[in-house]
């Protein structure tokens, strides 16, 4: 027996072909798409387009706040739901926060007894409505069970239409100083930096990141071992809520103005586009 095993060839042993970080595959593919439209300026106009500072200005400025609803739709992408009414929240709290925002010097105020208060309160609803929305999303989802798509689809129904009919339609403007300057400048980014930090800590090094990934892994899994699902999930839709309101505060600062348009966000980007800088594509 035993020469019969000694006469066995030997195998080979396996290499196991080493793959890269996730990460750093994403960061790859970003670059790649980064030169892609670099090679496509230079065919189509004949100039950079990664090396424009303009353009790469307006594109950060712009992304901050997608960025900003993007934090909070992670989260509940995690726990493998989904939020569409994101993009509405953003415009009912950008909506509302800038009609307590106004100026005393506007005469057609959405309320001319509430002009200049100080900037906290605007600030505040627009944060407490988005907060309210998410709520009442995640309450839906883990009291009655009804799938994430249905309710937040719901909601963000509800949400553009109460956007709408807030103003009858009618854009918010003649906004304070102080409250612009939370959109002046480099002021989304940094916001926008802050609270990707805050949450990148939060849900690699704490129970909510843990409890998040765990309802995401296998909810039954997470039940039986003790962790609330149901309450946490409405924390995560609530926080994904709170994060379009902020979303909705800083928009409307940066435009100096609200529009219930904004719920649809391809419209508040050509908004932006118009009342940004120029566009590189033209600039000589």
């Amino acid at each position: 027996m035993n020469a019969i095993t000694d006469n066995k060839p030997a195998t080979a042993p396996v290499k196991h072909r080493r793959r890269l970080p996730t990460e750093l595959s994403i960061f790859l593919v970003l670059i790649g798409i980064g030169l892609v439209f670099e090679v496509f300026g230079w065919i189509v106009r004949d100039q950079s387009f990664l090396m424009n500072s303009q353009r790469l200005v307006l594109m950060i400025l712009q992304v901050s706040i997608i960025g900003l609803l993007a934090i909070g739709v992670t989260q509940v992408i995690i726990t493998t739901g989904i939020d569409l009414s994101s993009g509405s929240v953003l415009a009912l709290s950008a909506m509302i926060a800038a009609s307590l925002a106004q100026t005393s010097d506007f005469s057609r105020a959405v309320f001319p007894s509430l002009t200049d208060l100080p900037v906290w309160i605007p600030v505040a609803m627009g944060l407490g409505v988005g907060l309210l929305a998410g709520a009442i999303n995640g309450s839906i989802i883990a009291v009655t069970g009804i799938p994430p798509f249905i309710a937040t689809l719901g909601m963000m129904v509800s949400a553009r239409g109460l956007a709408r009919y807030y103003t009858e339609g009618q854009p918010v403007s003649m906004l304070s100083d102080s409250y612009t300057a939370i959109g002046h400048g480099a002021m989304p980014v940094i916001i926008f930096l802050v609270v990707a930090v805050i949450f990148h800590i939060a849900l690699r090094y704490t129970k909510y990141g843990k409890y998040t990934y765990a309802i995401g892994g296998n909810m039954q899994a997470a039940r039986t071992s003790g962790i609330n699902v149901k309450r946490h999930l409405i924390i995560v839709y609530s926080i994904a809520g709170l994060l379009a309101g902020l979303a909705g505060v800083v928009a409307s600062a940066r435009a100096a103005t609200g529009q219930a348009a904004w719920a649809c966000l391809t419209s508040w980007m050509r908004l932006r586009r118009r009342s940004s800088v120029a566009p590189a594509w033209r600039a000589g």
